[in-house]
Order: C-alpha cells, then structure tokens, then sequence
C-alpha cells in the first residue's frame, strides 16, 4: 500500500465528501415526505369543509321535503275543510273537525321542524364561511412552504451533482483495495467509514480507544481500526485536520 499518512488524507477529503453525499441523500428522501405531511394536514381541513357543505346540502334537502310535506298536509286539511258543508250529520261533522285538527297539528310540528332547519343552515353557514377562510389561508401556506421546499430540493439536487463530480477526482490516487475496504465500511455505518479519535474515543461508535491505538495512530505505518465499529481511525492532529 502506498505512504499510509498519505493515503489517509485522500480518505478523509473522501469521507467529508461522502458524507455530505450521505446526508443529502437521505434529505432528498426526507424532504418529499414532508411536502405529503403538509398536502395530508391541508387535506385535512379541506374535508372538514366538505364536510359542512355536505351537512348545509342534507339540512336543505330535509328542509325542501318537509315543505313539501307541509303543502301535502295544507292541501289535506283544505280538502277536509271544502267536506264539511258536505256532511249530514254531526257525528261525521265531528270526526272531520278532529281529522283536520289532527292535520294541524301535524302542520304545526312540521313547522316548527322548518324553523329549527333554517336556524340549523344558518349556523353551518357561519361555520362554512369561517372554514373557507380557514382553508384558503392554509392553502396560502401550503402553496408557500411547499415551494420552499421544492427550491431547497433543487438546490440539494444541484449540489448532489456536483459532490458526485468532485468525488471522482478524491478517490484518484487512493489504493484500490484501500478503497474497497473503505466503501463497504460507508455502507454499513450510515456514511462514515473514518473517523477522528476525539479524546480517548471513537469519533464514530463513541466507544474507549487504548492507549496503543492510539500510539499506533500516531505512527501511521498501518491503518488502525476500532474494535468495537471497524472503522478507521486517525489523530486529526497527525492529518493537518
């Protein structure tokens, strides 16, 4: 293998480019996920106003077949008035009298059952108007944060392109099988196969560091892995880093 102190400056402008690869990927991933979020909660409140003009539409349909029940009664109750001149005798003039009472009655509930409709359409309207300008704001900041985000893709994107371009020129010079062994490690370890030692740990897994890890990172003649993640080590001091 080439000069090892060399070799581990290569890995680590690598590793600072691969990890910003890394984190940006997984935003790419991330960042769509929550323009659905945001579409979901707006969605939301959309069906909530659905759902009142729905309910205004039921109460005005209940209310047109009760007027239209009203009508029927009225046109009962006439017909059963234009019968009493008709009548011969007082018992049939009575049970006509008590007929069309009955009709009356009934006349006054359904009444009473219109009334209530239109006080009832009257306060979803209220409700539909407050929601609609509840929904139009939200679409307003839908629309905004949505953009937002669509811009930051574009710009994440555009960046992704160009670490992918610089890294072709990063793992130049780097020992093939250095490489290899350093790719699979990037992997495996959410994108960071080397690490500084920082105090007496592992800059990756946080885990204790020895003594002669350390003093073995200091004489850079062989690459030093950690014993507990296997990622490479290095001393930042020792790397001009």
């Amino acid at each position: 293998m080439a000069d090892i102190k060399e070799q581990l400056k290569k890995l680590i402008a690598l590793q600072k480019n691969d990890k910003e690869l890394h984190d940006l990927k997984e935003t790419l991933v991330e960042k769509p996920k929550l323009i659905d979020e945001l579409k979901a909660a707006f969605e939301v409140k959309k069906a909530k106003l659905a759902q009142l003009e729905e309910k205004s539409k039921r109460i005005q349909l209940t209310r047109k077949e009760k007027e239209l029940e009203l009508k029927t009664k009225e046109d009962a109750a006439a017909k059963a008035n234009g019968q009493l001149s008709l009548l011969k005798t007082n018992k049939e003039y009575h049970a006509k009298q008590s007929e069309i009472e009955n009709i009356k009655a009934d006349m006054s509930l359904i009444e009473e059952k219109i009334l209530i409709s239109y006080d009832e359409s009257e306060a979803v309207n209220k409700e539909i108007d407050a929601e609609k300008k509840n929904v139009a704001e939200s679409e307003k900041e839908f629309a905004s944060k949505k953009k937002t985000i669509d811009d930051e893709l574009t710009q994440m994107k555009n960046r992704l392109a160009e670490l992918e371009g610089q890294r072709i020129g990063l793992v130049a010079g780097v020992d093939l099988g250095l490489l290899s062994r350093y790719e699979r490690m990037l992997a495996k370890k959410d994108g960071l196969a080397i690490v500084p030692i920082v105090g007496n740990s592992c800059g990756g897994c946080f885990m204790n560091v020895t003594t002669q890890q350390v003093n073995a990172a200091k004489m850079m003649e062989d690459l030093v892995m950690c014993v507990v993640c296997a990622r490479i080590l290095y001393l930042e001091e020792q790397n001009g880093v």
